[in-house]
């Protein structure tokens, strides 16, 4: 069988070079030219064999506690026409409700319910109607305050929406999180749709209740049996990408289920897992090279 191994190490701290490069390929006894997908950042080594779990381990290995995500798959079929992605420490570095509680005094208090939610230590939708429940009284306008001094986009998001979007790939943002916030993220990174749950808002104050049905894990897995039967497109050629225990449903029924600096019991189910790269990495796990990249 022809397979991939796939080195990526975060722009921020290169550490793909040519002596890890050759190593690699020592491991898995590759006699050809690999390719650099971006000099020091990331490569292609394309090797037979029929299992990927001991060459990953060995790879591994070798890497040590080098800051390199490492991602092995058959050659063939990585590109994908579907990605569907989680927002809160995914798409954006921040979890909106912790922010929003944060401008009542609460976010400490909230995010430990948080967390615990998302290592699947509770069940998401009771966690979240506490949660939200914590936030009556709020004013509406705290939530443009949040988007516009606290809510930042992870490194690479735009750049693998727009590179997608440009070979053909349609891209969902399905969040446990808030409309206020999805549609805000959907515009500045492109998505073609958002789709998340909503506060509940009387005379301009949050009322401490969510509208139901709740978006959560099964939802999400929902959004993308939809969009894949919608699109006429096989799981084989989707790919999800979530951090929380509310994303799992979704990442276990993809194609490619990537965990993306994710909470333990994620990263041990999901077929990939990012530790160290920018969401770029998903592009260089497609084989995408950085010269293929849309940066607009």
């Amino acid at each position: 069988m022809s397979l991939v191994a796939t080195l990526v190490s975060t722009p921020a701290a290169p550490a793909v070079d040519a002596e890890l490069v050759r190593r690699a390929e020592d491991i898995l006894g590759v006699t050809g030219t690999s390719k650099i997908l971006n000099p020091s950042i990331a490569a292609d080594i394309r090797f037979d064999g029929t299992n990927a779990s001991a060459a990953e381990s060995d790879l591994r290995e070798m890497i040590g506690h080098a800051r390199v995500d490492v991602f092995i798959q058959p050659v063939e079929g990585r590109r994908k026409k579907l990605l569907i992605a989680d927002m809160d420490s995914t798409m954006i570095r921040q979890e909106c409700i912790d922010e929003l509680a944060a401008e009542l005094g609460l976010k400490d208090r909230i995010s430990e319910i948080t967390e615990r939610a998302m290592r699947g230590e509770i069940e998401f939708e009771p966690a979240l109607r506490e949660r939200v429940g914590l936030l009556a009284g709020l004013p509406v306008s705290a939530i443009e305050t949040v988007l516009s001094s606290r809510i930042q986009l992870m490194p690479g998001g735009r750049t693998l929406v727009q590179t997608m979007k440009a070979n053909g790939a349609y891209c969902a943002l399905v969040s446990g999180g808030f409309t206020h916030f999805t549609e805000a993220v959907s515009d500045m990174i492109g998505f073609d749709e958002n789709q998340a749950n909503l506060l509940m808002e009387e005379d301009g104050k949050l009322t401490g209740k969510v509208g139901e049905p709740i978006l959560g894990r099964d939802a999400k897995r929902a959004r993308l049996e939809f969009l894949a039967a919608d699109k006429g497109l096989s799981f084989d050629e989707t790919l999800a990408v979530g951090d929380g225990a509310n994303d799992l449903a979704m990442i276990e029924r993809s194609g490619t289920g990537v965990a993306y600096r994710a909470k333990p019991a994620v990263a041990a189910a999901a077929d990939f897992r990012i530790d160290h790269g920018d969401l770029t990495a998903l592009l260089y796990l497609q084989g995408y090279a950085e010269s293929d990249f849309v940066l607009s």
